[in-house]
C-alpha cells in the first residue's frame, strides 16, 4: 500500500516563533516547555503566531480482542460496549474532561462485536492473536483505510487537531506484542498491569504475548502482516489515522500505550509522520517507554496515568492552547520600553 509523501511542519514558521519567544518580555527560556509546545504548533499550522486549537476532535476507536478470552484483562470479554456506552453518556473520564479542554469526541467502531451500524465497521472482534491471526489480509487494509477515511472526513468539517483513542478490552496486549515485535525486547519486558491485573493475569498476558510474537517476529519489516498477525481492526485503524493526519497536515496528540503501539507501525509506514505528533503524556506501562524511544519523542507530561481512551490528551491539551496565546499575546521588550 503506497502513501504519499510526508510534508514536513513549516520549519519557517517554527524559526520565527523560535525568534518571538526570545522577543517576550519574560525571562529567556523562562516559559519552558510551554515555548516548545508554542513553537510545535507553529510549525504545524503553518504561522507564527499560531491559533489556540479551536476544532480538537478525539477519535476513540473501539474494538473487542479474541485475546482477552485468554484471562489478559480486569475486565470481562464482551465489556467494551458497556465502556462505549460510558463515553456516549459522558460518564467515562475522558468524556468528563473532553468538554473542559473544548474537545469532541466521535466514537469509531472498527471492531465490536456486535451487528453494527457504522460505515467503518471491519469485522467482529479481532481473532486470538496466542494462534490466530488478528485480521485477514482484506481486513488489515479495510481497517486502514477505515482509519484514513476517519481523518479526511473529520478535517473536511473543520478538524484542526486530532486525539486517537482506543476503546477495547484486551487491547494492550496485542499493543505490547506489536512494541515488543518492532523493538525486539522480550515480552516480560514490556508487559505492563493494564486495566490493573494481577500477578496471575500478568502471567497469562505474558504468555500470550510470548505467542503471539513467535507468529509475529517474521513479519517485524511487514508493517500491514504484522498489523494482520499480532494486531487488530483498531490498531490497524489508529494507523491510518496517524499516518492520514500526517499526510492532512494536522496535528495529533498522541495518548497510551495503544495509539503508542499504531504510531510505531505508522512511523513504519509513512516515515516522517512522527513530526506532526505530539505525545501528551508517558506511561507506568513499560512498553510505552520503549514507544519513546523507539521514535525518540518526548512527552509534555507525566501523569502516571494508564488509560488509552485519551484522558491524558484531553488533561494536556489546554497547555497547547495556553501555549499558543503566550505567543500570539504576551508583551515583548519593545512593547515595554
Amino acid at each position: 500500500m503506497d502513501f504519499p509523501a510526508i510534508t514536513p511542519p513549516d520549519a519557517e514558521a517554527q524559526r520565527a516563533a523560535v525568534a518571538r519567544h526570545a522577543e517576550l518580555a519574560v525571562p529567556l527560556g523562562g516559559l519552558g516547555r510551554l515555548a516548545e509546545l508554542g513553537c510545535w504548533l507553529a510549525a504545524a499550522q503553518g504561522t507564527c503566531p499560531p491559533l489556540p486549537p479551536a476544532r480538537p476532535r478525539l477519535l476513540v476507536v473501539a474494538a473487542d480482542h479474541g485475546i482477552a478470552a485468554a484471562g489478559v484483562s480486569r475486565f470481562y470479554p464482551g465489556a467494551t460496549p458497556a465502556q462505549v456506552r460510558s463515553v456516549r453518556e459522558h460518564t467515562a473520564p475522558v468524556s468528563v474532561l473532553a468538554p473542559v479542554s473544548g474537545a469532541s469526541i466521535r466514537v469509531v467502531d472498527v471492531g465490536l462485536d456486535h451487528e453494527s451500524t457504522d460505515p467503518h465497521h471491519v469485522r467482529r472482534g479481532s481473532g486470538r492473536i496466542d494462534f490466530e491471526d488478528a485480521l485477514t489480509a482484506e481486513e488489515a487494509e479495510r481497517a486502514l483505510e477505515a482509519g484514513r477515511a476517519v481523518v479526511d472526513e473529520e478535517v473536511d468539517a473543520g478538524a484542526d487537531l486530532l486525539i486517537p483513542a482506543a476503546l477495547g478490552v484486551g487491547a494492550t496486549t496485542p499493543a505490547s506484542a506489536l512494541v515488543s515485535a518492532l523493538t525486539g525486547v522480550e515480552p516480560v519486558a514490556v508487559i505492563g498491569r493494564g486495566s490493573g491485573i494481577d500477578d496471575h493475569g500478568w502471567m497469562r498476558k505474558a504468555a500470550a504475548v510470548r505467542d503471539a510474537l513467535r507468529r509475529a517476529r517474521p513479519h517485524v519489516r511487514e508493517p500491514l502482516v504484522l498489523l494482520r498477525t499480532a494486531g487488530g481492526a483498531d490498531l490497524a485503524a489508529l494507523t491510518g489515522i496517524l499516518v492520514q493526519a500526517a499526510v492532512r497536515r494536522t496535528p495529533v496528540l498522541v495518548d497510551g500505550l495503544v495509539v503508542g503501539a499504531a504510531a510505531m507501525v505508522a512511523d513504519e509506514l509513512a516515515p516522517g509522520a512522527r513530526d506532526w505528533w505530539l505525545v501528551a503524556q508517558g506511561s507506568p506501562e513499560p512498553a510505552m517507554a520503549l514507544v519513546l524511544e523507539h521514535l525518540k519523542l518526548q512527552p509534555v507530561a507525566d501523569l502516571g496515568m494508564r488509560t488509552v481512551d485519551g484522558t491524558g490528551a484531553v488533561t494536556v491539551l489546554p497547555l497547547l492552547q495556553m501555549a499558543a496565546r503566550l505567543l500570539a499575546e504576551t508583551a515583548t521588550v519593545t512593547d515595554l520600553a
